[in-house]
């Protein structure tokens, strides 16, 4: 009986030591893309192997329309673990903006470097992702770095999280330019600069729609992306507001 139970109190401590060092572990990678096999999926969870643990990606952290099967590998970023009742939960995320980050510094070395920086990311998952990055180094073009030679950076990227778009524009601390990249692709004619980070942005009649974008998207992406609540119109009618 003292065997027993001297055999069952070592079990149960070798046992804790393990998920001490998971945790531990996996703790560093909070932040990160790490990869898995998908092991189970129910109407809750992706049940993901990541070797030592397994990982838990609601279905509503993965990207819309993106089909997924047991047994294939997929890169996830892992942005939280806790403990709960002693034991490691890790969660995982595919529609998380900074999973797209964390592709791009993968893929382009001068992020990895810290010689571009991205700024600013916002993201509708699965429909378009908007990256404002900015150059530490003069002479180093952070948009021309992201996309590379024949855009094969960004095909790398852009590969991973299937049919999204994204819009790579060139960060600034002057509002104004940077508002009128964010706006990007859309060619924007002035930005006029309001009260309680409230903007105005005329643009040719010819480039509204793109301005606004497919039910106002672009717009959308561009204020999340600035911080300012943009209002934009058309030069030929600047003092009509335009519906949504």
């Amino acid at each position: 009986i003292a065997a027993q139970t001297a055999k069952q109190v070592i079990i149960q401590k070798i046992r804790e030591i393990e998920r001490e060092t998971i945790f531990e572990e996996f703790k560093e990678k909070e932040g990160k893309i790490v990869s898995g096999i998908i092991q189970r999926i129910d109407k809750k969870y992706l049940y993901v192997d990541l070797g030592k643990a397994i990982g838990l990606m609601p279905v509503s952290e993965g990207i819309p329309g993106e089909h997924y099967k047991i047994g294939e590998r997929r890169k996830i970023y892992l942005f939280k673990i806790e403990e709960k009742r002693g034991t490691p939960v890790i969660y995982l995320s595919r529609s998380h903006p900074k999973f797209v980050s964390k592709l791009f510094e993968m893929e382009v070395p001068e992020i990895g470097s810290g010689v571009v920086k991205i700024m600013a990311i916002a993201r509708e998952p699965g429909s378009r992702t908007k990256v404002a990055v900015h150059s530490l180094v003069e002479g180093v073009d952070p948009v021309g770095s992201c996309i590379g030679q024949k855009g094969t950076r960004i095909m790398a990227v852009l590969n991973e999280i299937g049919q999204e778009k994204i819009d790579v524009i060139k960060w600034s601390d002057d509002p104004e330019e940077f508002i009128a990249q964010a706006l990007s692709p859309a060619k924007v004619s002035r930005v006029e600069i309001g009260p309680r980070r409230e903007v105005k942005v005329f643009v040719p009649e010819d480039q509204l729609s793109l301005a606004i974008g497919k039910g106002g998207q672009n717009v959308r992406l561009a204020a999340k992306l600035t911080g300012w609540k943009i209002d934009v119109r058309s030069e030929s009618a600047p003092d009509q507001q335009v519906e949504g």
